[in-house]
């Protein structure tokens, strides 16, 4: 033990303002974006499926639940390998076969083969958010964690912006077809330049072989009491955000807005507020730590659902801004979080990451489907008190993290 620490810190990795810091950056930036644009790209398009298969609103938001359902399933299997066979392999397979599977999803002769195709898309998605963050932690320098593991996520809020902007501009225009074969090709695009820029793993270091060493010790990353709280806050967090997006194109299609997909998926244009609150409430938690900051985000969030209440267009616009920017700044400081506290308890960091976006996408699937049946049952007032409730309790979270000791460094 005394060995490994002495090797973790006797060699920095990459420092800001150096080449390999900025290729490392961008690469998992733009790979960011190849993610998110697909892992979101029926989201916009919610309506025109619901009318094309004649399916009920509920059933449409299946083929973005299902999506995030698989990922998270995967995410147990992909984060454990990663600790054992490496991150880049996984982060290169992983951008690819998701292009490919996105691309076939534009050819699916019915709703069974699209849902079933996007089921297999969440799986294939699953080796990027598995290994992103402990990547970052094991080839950038202890003090750039937080603000990069922002920017990071500030590439998975601009493609969730593109992959929604993207499908619900061209289905208007082409069909809902020609829309997610647009965002394969997006997908495909950054995928060839993550594989240009990524730096191979320098510091990585094998926790073991074999099947054992994969799913080995997943018990251990769910008994430290800060990393299940960071997995309530992941899933409740992402619970609320999906639900409101999902809710959000039936409010728009309908009274007193009656907005078309192109004028509808506009509003998607608040998601470049998720990347500069990543990043900037990132460097805050780099300065003030991450316990004074979650807090605040939750905050921004919870105002910003209410403000939704209006049924007019400024107040859902700013409202969702502020939901976004909240939402952001707490995956941002919680996702960064993960792997610090996991490498300090001595928890591998990949099951760590995986568990935490397991519940991430588990959050997703199951709030983001219930909004559906929120909409359905109760209209706009139905989805703003379920996503009220989870931020409230995303919340309460962040206030009992303040409490718990600190029991290593760089927390």
């Amino acid at each position: 033990m005394t060995a490994l620490l002495h090797s973790d810190t006797a060699h920095e990795g990459h420092l800001p303002g150096t080449a390999d810091y900025r290729r490392v950056v961008a690469a998992l930036f733009v790979a960011g974006i190849a993610t998110f644009a697909l892992l979101y790209s029926t989201q916009a398009i919610l309506p025109m499926l619901s009318s094309q298969f004649a399916v009920s609103s509920t059933a449409a938001t299946l083929t973005v639940s299902l999506t995030t359902l698989g990922l998270g399933v995967a995410l147990l299997i992909t984060g454990p390998a990663s600790d054992c066979y490496g991150r880049t392999r996984l982060i290169h397979f992983s951008l690819a076969a998701s292009a490919l599977v996105g691309t076939a999803c534009a050819l699916a002769p019915n709703w069974s083969t699209l849902l079933l195709l996007r089921l297999l898309e969440g799986v294939v998605l699953a080796g990027l958010p598995a290994v992103a963050t402990a990547y970052l932690r094991e080839e950038l320098d202890p003090s750039t964690h937080a603000r990069a593991a922002g920017l990071y996520v500030g590439g998975t809020a601009l493609g969730g912006m593109a992959g929604r902007l993207l499908t619900g501009w061209v289905a208007e225009v082409a069909g809902w077809r020609w829309a997610l074969a647009a965002t394969g090709i997006l997908a495909l695009a950054c995928a060839l330049a993550v594989r240009a820029l990524l730096p191979p793993s320098r510091r990585f270091v094998s926790s073991g072989s074999g099947v054992r060493a994969v799913m080995g010790s997943p018990l251990r990353a769910s008994a430290d009491r800060v990393l299940v709280l960071l997995y309530v806050v992941g899933c409740c967090s992402s619970g609320a955000l999906v639900a409101m997006f999902n809710a959000l194109g039936f409010r728009l299609a309908s009274a007193p807005f009656d907005l078309g997909l192109t004028a509808a998926s506009l509003v998607f244009l608040v998601y470049p507020l998720g990347s500069l609150s990543s990043a900037l409430f990132g460097r805050l938690a780099d300065s003030i730590g991450r316990r004074a900051v979650l807090p605040l985000g939750c905050v921004l969030a919870i105002v910003g659902i209410l403000v939704t209440v209006p049924a007019t267009l400024p107040a859902v616009v700013i409202g969702l801004g502020l939901l976004t920017a909240g939402f952001f700044a707490v995956h941002g400081v919680a996702s960064g979080w993960i792997p610090a506290r996991a490498h300090a308890a001595g928890i591998p960091t990949g099951q760590a990451a995986s568990l935490y976006l397991f519940m991430y996408y588990l959050g997703s699937s199951v709030f983001g489907s219930l909004a559906g049946n929120a909409w359905s049952g109760e209209g706009w007032p139905g989805v703003v008190t379920l996503t009220l409730a989870l931020f409230v309790a995303t919340g309460v979270c962040a206030l009992v993290l303040r409490k718990l000791p600190i029991i290593y460094r760089q927390q």
